[in-house]
Parts: C-alpha cells; sequence; structure tokens
C-alpha cells in the first residue's frame, strides 16, 4: 500500500535499472549469501534497532549450525557461490560460531567473511582464524569515544579498536571498517576515519544510509550522500578510482596521504545503486529467505532445513528463485526492515 512506501527524496535515488534476469538451475547461477547467525546483539545502533529494543527469537527459532550448512551445500550445488559473509546481529554473540566457521570452511567457500562490532573480537580473532575465517569487516562509527558510544547505545571504543588489532595480528586481512556516515553526528570524521585507516593498512568504507529500520523517520535529516563523503575526502587527500570489481556494491580509491597510501571505499546505496548486478542472498537467523533489502520478498524456509528426513531440495530452491526474481526496478523501499533482524 502506499503509506507503507518509504521514499528518500527522488534526487538522491535516481531511477534503477532492471536487474538481469535471475538464472537458477537451468543457468550459471551466482550467489553471494549473506547469513545472520543470530538477532541478539549487546549494542543499540542508533540506525539499526529501536531504541525501545526488539523482542529475540527463542532460542528453537534459531537456525542450527547443521540446518545453515545444509542450506550452504543445496546452494553450493547449484549455483556458484562466490562468498558466505556471516552477520547478525552481532554473530560473536552466537555461541558455537568457532564450529560453525569451521564447518564452512571445510565445504570449500572461496570467500568466507564476518562483519562484526568487534567488541568481543580481541578474544576471538586468533580462534575465528584457525577455524577458517578469511577476512572481517569491523562496524566503526567514530574514533570519540563518547560519539562511539551514543552512535552504538553503548558500545565501548577501546574494545573494538583491540579487536581490530587482534584481527590485523591474527591475519584476518583484508580488515575492512564500515562507517555509516550520519549527517551532524560523524560526518565530520570522515577525513580523521580515513587517515587512521590508511596509517593502519585498514580499509574503511562510508556508506549513505539506507531509508530502513529506525533510520526511515530521520533519513531525511541524517543522510550523507556519497559524493558528499568523496569530497570531504579530496580536500584532504589524493585520491584516484581503483578499477571496478564487478558485482561489488562499494566504490574503491587509492588515497595518498604523508608519503603513505591506503584503500578507502563508498557504498552508494541509494545515489548509485548496484542492484542491475546484485546476486546477494540473505538467509536470516529464523530461516527466513530476503532477496532485497528495498523489497518485501521474504520467503521461510526454517521447517523445510530442520525437518527431519531428506531435504526438499525441491521447494527450497524454488523459494530461492522466487526471493532473487523480487529485485529492487526503482528507488523507493517498500520494505522497513530491522537490520538487527535481517542482518546487515
Amino acid at each position: 500500500m502506499e503509506e507503507d512506501l518509504v521514499e528518500p527524496p527522488a534526487a538522491l535515488c535516481p531511477g534503477v535499472a532492471r536487474p538481469s534476469a535471475w538464472r537458477g538451475e537451468a543457468g550459471p547461477g551466482r550467489i553471494t549469501l549473506r547469513i545472520s547467525v543470530t538477532d541478539r546483539c549487546e549494542l543499540r545502533c542508533i540506525h539499526c534497532t529501536p531504541a525501545e529494543g526488539v523482542e529475540r527469537l527463542a532460542p528453537a527459532q534459531v537456525l542450527r549450525s547443521e540446518d545453515i550448512l545444509r542450506f550452504v551445500r543445496l546452494i553450493k550445488a547449484h549455483f556458484r557461490i562466490t562468498k558466505v559473509h556471516l552477520t547478525g546481529g552481532e554473530p560473536l554473540d552466537r555461541p558455537d560460531i568457532i564450529r560453525l566457521v569451521g564447518l564452512l570452511a571445510a565445504e570449500g567457500i572461496e570467500d568466507l567473511a564476518m562483519t562484526t562490532s568487534g567488541q568481543s573480537l580481541a578474544e576471538l580473532a586468533t580462534d575465528l582464524k584457525h577455524a577458517g575465517l578469511q577476512r572481517i569487516n569491523v562496524s566503526l562509527f567514530s574514533l570519540e569515544p563518547r560519539r562511539f558510544r551514543q552512535l552504538t547505545g553503548g558500545g565501548e571504543l577501546g574494545r573494538t579498536l583491540k579487536g581490530i588489532n587482534a584481527a590485523l595480528d591474527a591475519g584476518l586481512a583484508p580488515v575492512k571498517c564500515n562507517t555509516p556516515v550520519l549527517r551532524g553526528m560523524n560526518d565530520q570524521e570522515v577525513a580523521a576515519l580515513a587517515r587512521w585507516g590508511i596509517a593502519r593498512g585498514v580499509q574503511v568504507r562510508f556508506i549513505e544510509l539506507m531509508p530502513i529500520g529506525p533510520a526511515a523517520k530521520r533519513h531525511r535529516d541524517w543522510f550523507v550522500s556519497s559524493e558528499e563523503s568523496l569530497a570531504l575526502l579530496r580536500d584532504h587527500f589524493d585520491m584516484e578510482p581503483l578499477p571496478p570489481v564487478p558485482g561489488s556494491s562499494c566504490r574503491e580509491f587509492r588515497i595518498m596521504d604523508a608519503g603513505l597510501m591506503g584503500v578507502v571505499g563508498v557504498i552508494s546505496s541509494c545515489t548509485k545503486p548496484f542492484c542491475a548486478g546484485c546476486r546477494r542472498l540473505r538467509l536470516t537467523a529464523g530461516g527466513e529467505l530476503v532477496g532485497c533489502l528495498a523489497r518485501n520478498s521474504r520467503s521461510s524456509v526454517h521447517a523445510l532445513l530442520q525437518a527431519d528426513g531428506p531435504l526438499d531440495e525441491r521447494e527450497v530452491l524454488s523459494r530461492v528463485r522466487a526471493v532473487m526474481q523480487q529485485k529492487r526496478t526503482h528507488h523507493a523501499f517498500v520494505d522497513n526492515h530491522l537490520m538487527v533482524r535481517t542482518g546487515g
């Protein structure tokens, strides 16, 4: 219905090219999987989780590691999986996360990665590496402790920085830091964050805020375009664009500062959507398939994955195809996801 539409200003979100037709088992399908392994998180980031919190899944509603592995094996048998990215909530809050990483790594995934708040990363980075995790993304909202605490709803900057250092020491490479840029909150730190990343060999990626979840009502006030972030960077650094990576959501730039060189990126979900080449499929902790964050394209496979006996592969694949065919084709965000439930 019309009142359910969440629309950023039209000037910020131009029309999106229709994605190329999704091809399933009959064609050389390519999928990148983002798997939310829990809906629990000790933080309440202001753009992600409502201030009043959300009702969490009961333990029985969360997919078991065996269920996730069952799903990955099925997708791997019918499509080319180029990446499995573990998210949450906070994936490190899942009790058996090291075991799950090990199970997935044993499947020979090309690119096995994780996004985390970093609050528990210092204690687990080495174990994650030994289990087979290849690289890690860490949410980094600010380099100022008070602002970091405000934006994350109680996070401790020191714990996240310690976790980033531990990931670097463990050889989880590259380490990338995700920074949603919010006007009047952390936009003045764009150059400082880039300089910090260059000095440490970390790739900082500046992300346009999407009008979903708690950010929907404040989107017009908080939104900072990638071009504005790039302008702030060009005021301080020499920069040159790097060749685009097919299927990537991130535009990368080589950046130079006082004899040091690094890479920064921008993810322009609103102003330069990457929908036409999107092959991203999400599996939530509760067993829902999500094909697009801008569309109400959901289908549950929870009962199918947890059923006794042989997996109904045909039905699971049918639901995968159904959500993958519902990719975004214009700028409106129809479904107001809560990212703590859907997965980042």
